[in-house]
C-alpha cells in the first residue's frame, strides 16, 4: 500500500523544520526560522504540522544557544495550535486512556509552556495532562526495580523508556514537571533502554532516550554510563535530521561545542 500524500508531506516538512532548528544551534540560521518554514512551504498546513512535530525543540537555539526567539516566530507556533487544535477533555494516562495521545498532549504542553515562558504568547486549553508521568501512571512497573529475567513477564523498563524517548522533547532546560522526576528517579531504566535500541540498532529511539541520559548528566545525577560517547556513537551511525537534532540538542545540554 501507498503511503499517505499528506502524511509523506507532513514527514518532510518535520525534517526540513528540524534543519533549520539545527542550524540555529549551528548558529548558520537566521531569525524567524519558524516563519520562513511556512511561508517558503509549498504546503502550509503541513508546515504548521511540522510545528508541532518538532514542538518544544525549536526552542532549543533560544535555551541552549542564547538565539531569541523571533515574534514571528511565536505567532506562527500559536497559529499552529489553531489549525491543530488539541483535544479539549483531559486525557487519561495509561492504561486507562491510550498511550500515543497522552504523549502527544505533553509534548504539546512542553511546546505551550516555552512559548508562554519566552515569549510571554499564550495559547488557550494547553495544559499538562492529567496525572503524574509515574510508571504507575504509565501502567508500567517500577523501571528502577531489578531486571527481570531477559525476555520474562514484568520487563516493563522496555516499554517505559521508550516512552519516555518519545517524551524526548520535554529533555530541555527551562522545562520541568512530573515526566523530569520520573527521569531522575530511573536513570538505569534510562540506560538499560537506550543500551537496548542500540543494540537494536534502533538509533532514534536510542538518541531520543539518550537525551535524558544528558539532562541527568548536566543536572550531576549519577549515571551508569557516559552519555557522551553514546551521543556521538549515535550522531555518526544514525541518520536523518531528527536524529541529528538530538544529537545536537543533546551534545548542547552537556556543554558541549556542535560538529
Amino acid at each position: 500500500m501507498s503511503p499517505d500524500p499528506s502524511q509523506s508531506a507532513y514527514a518532510a516538512s518535520a525534517a526540513a523544520l528540524a534543519l533549520r532548528a539545527l542550524g540555529a544551534l549551528r548558529g548558520t540560521e537566521g531569525t524567524a526560522l519558524v516563519t520562513r518554514h511556512v511561508e517558503e512551504a509549498d504546503d502550509a498546513k503541513a508546515a504548521l504540522a511540522a510545528i508541532r512535530v518538532v514542538g518544544a525543540d525549536l526552542f532549543a537555539p533560544c535555551l541552549l544557544a542564547d538565539v531569541s526567539f523571533h515574534p514571528e516566530d511565536a505567532a506562527a507556533v500559536a497559529q499552529s495550535f489553531v489549525v491543530f487544535p488539541p483535544p479539549v477533555n483531559a486525557l487519561a494516562p495509561p492504561p486507562t486512556g491510550a498511550a500515543e495521545p497522552w504523549i502527544i498532549a505533553w509534548r504539546d504542553w512542553a511546546t505551550a509552556t516555552l512559548l508562554a515562558h519566552r515569549t510571554g504568547t499564550k495559547t488557550d486549553g494547553i495544559r499538562a495532562p492529567r496525572a503524574a508521568a509515574s510508571p504507575a501512571d504509565l501502567g508500567l512497573a517500577d523501571p528502577a526495580a531489578p531486571a527481570p529475567v531477559p525476555g520474562g513477564p514484568g520487563a516493563d523498563w522496555q516499554r517505559w523508556s521508550v516512552r519516555m524517548g518519545q517524551l524526548s522533547p520535554l529533555a530541555l532546560p527551562g522545562l520541568e514537571g512530573p515526566v523530569h522526576a520520573a527521569a531522575r528517579a530511573a536513570p538505569l531504566a534510562l540506560a538499560r533502554g537506550a543500551t537496548r535500541a542500540v543494540l537494536r540498532r534502533d538509533f532514534p529511539t536510542a538518541m531520543r532516550i539518550t537525551r535524558w541520559l544528558a539532562l541527568l548528566s548536566s543536572e550531576g545525577v549519577r549515571l551508569p554510563l557516559d552519555p557522551v560517547p553514546l551521543i556521538e556513537h549515535l550522531r555518526l551511525h544514525g541518520g536523518g535530521p531528527r536524529l541529528a537534532l538530538d544529537a545536537a540538542i543533546a551534545r548542547r545540554v552537556l556543554g558541549l561545542e556542535i560538529p
